[in-house]
């Protein structure tokens, strides 16, 4: 599966890059891509945190 976030700098995305799901970065390509297949968008929003704001 294609993995699109190895080379993105936010650190959210890039806790997201190993995930098994064929993840795009918000942008140009992803809408032209979603657009020629005729597919929806699924959009993720998240937050990254420490581990002791998040427990």
């Amino acid at each position: 599966m294609p993995n699109r976030l190895a080379g993105e700098t936010s650190p959210y995305l890039l806790q997201h890059k190993d995930n098994p799901v064929d993840w795009w970065p918000w942008g140009p390509d992803a809408l032209a891509h979603a657009k020629l297949l005729d597919k929806p968008i699924f959009l993720s929003i998240g937050y990254a945190a420490c581990h002791w704001c998040h427990v």
